[in-house]
């Protein structure tokens, strides 16, 4: 893979047009300078005092954050959110994106889901993430938004290139790809094989079918039997567990290594497409989200498998350099990554 080949491939983002169907939670970061720390006259306890506010779209709203910085000509949410002030603070960040939310449902009936990380900032301006809050729905979505959100696919499929599934929610009925959501996309995918179907999925990847699936090495065995833990799995069960995967999805299967780059898998061979050395400081959050867009408008401007693998790592390789927060790429940044790289990709 050459630098005039990666431009190529760049240069098609701006006509992409992609789905985004999934999780869409919001990411609520409160910044608390911990030199302002009181103590509640009340409780004793330290009242940590909050000194700035970084909303911002998370999980399915992280891939579209991706999509949009890297140009990607249109790009649609497909999903349900809350009628609350989360879900109000979730749709300002990606209007101001320029994510169509056209499909978008909106409820009162369900919260908007939201992670809220208190990030503790010390007299040097360095900060650290406290223990964690979230908001998530521990109720199956009502079948009217599990409806709207079929529908909204269906509808969306004439205008796109690509589709990417982000299913967040680990609890299996309890998300927007929830058992029906997820057949339907599916069946479209076997209908519609020349739009790009790509799943990524915390706990569930093994129930897709027709469609590219891009879990982790830990993510690919647990969905075919796997009992033991992630730190016992080797190299070689990244190729294992993805053959099998690619065997049973009847799709390609990309398995990330993080580091240790990407394992792609089409069902009849496999490559491995190395990652990108990064330096510390770096912050995996996000990660497999800035790869996913990455791979995705690679794919749908013409690259191969194992092309859109290289373009994904680039990608990512930029955004675990924000500290503390869902980082993006652009497409400049993208470039500039690979001619630094070049040499590791020679022979894709």
């Amino acid at each position: 893979m050459t630098v005039e080949r990666v431009q190529e491939l760049l240069a098609r983002f701006p006509e992409v047009a992609v789905a985004v169907v999934g999780d869409f939670f919001l990411d609520k970061y409160f910044i608390l300078d911990a030199t302002l720390t009181e103590v509640s006259l009340e409780t004793g306890l330290d009242a940590y005092q909050v000194v700035a506010k970084r909303p911002s779209p998370g999980a399915a709203g992280t891939v579209t954050n991706n999509l949009t910085a890297l140009e990607t000509g249109r790009v649609y949410a497909v999903g349900v959110v809350g009628d609350d002030g989360e879900g109000y603070e979730l749709r300002q960040g990606l209007a101001a994106t320029g994510v169509d939310m056209t499909y978008l449902a909106q409820s009162p009936d369900i919260f908007t889901p939201t992670y809220i990380k208190p990030m503790l900032r010390d007299e040097t301006g360095r900060e650290r993430e406290l223990n964690r809050l979230d908001i998530k729905n521990r109720r199956p979505m009502p079948r009217a938004l599990e409806e709207a959100v079929i529908n909204g696919l269906r509808d969306v499929l004439g205008r796109v290139g690509a589709v990417i599934v982000a299913d967040q929610v680990a609890e299996r009925e309890l998300g927007v790809v929830n058992d029906r959501v997820r057949d339907e996309v599916c069946t479209l995918a076997r209908e519609n094989p020349a739009v790009v179907f790509f799943a990524d999925s915390r706990a569930n990847i093994g129930l897709f079918c027709h469609v590219i699936v891009k879990p982790n090495k830990f993510e690919a065995a647990r969905a075919c039997g796997y009992e033991g833990t992630e730190e016992t799995l080797t190299a070689e069960d990244a190729y294992r567990y993805g053959e099998e995967l690619a065997r049973r999805n009847q799709a390609p299967v990309y398995v990330t290594a993080g580091a240790e780059g990407i394992v792609v898998l089409d069902g009849q061979s496999a490559t491995h497409v190395p990652g990108i050395p990064v330096p510390p400081p770096i912050d995996i959050v996000g990660a497999g989200d800035s790869t996913t867009a990455g791979i995705v408008c690679a794919l749908c401007s013409g690259a191969t498998l194992q092309e859109a693998a290289v373009l994904g790592n680039c990608v990512a390789s930029v955004t675990i350099q924000q500290i503390g927060t869902t980082g993006t790429a652009s497409r400049e940044q993208v470039a500039t990554r690979f001619a630094e790289h070049s040499q590791r990709f020679a022979g894709i």
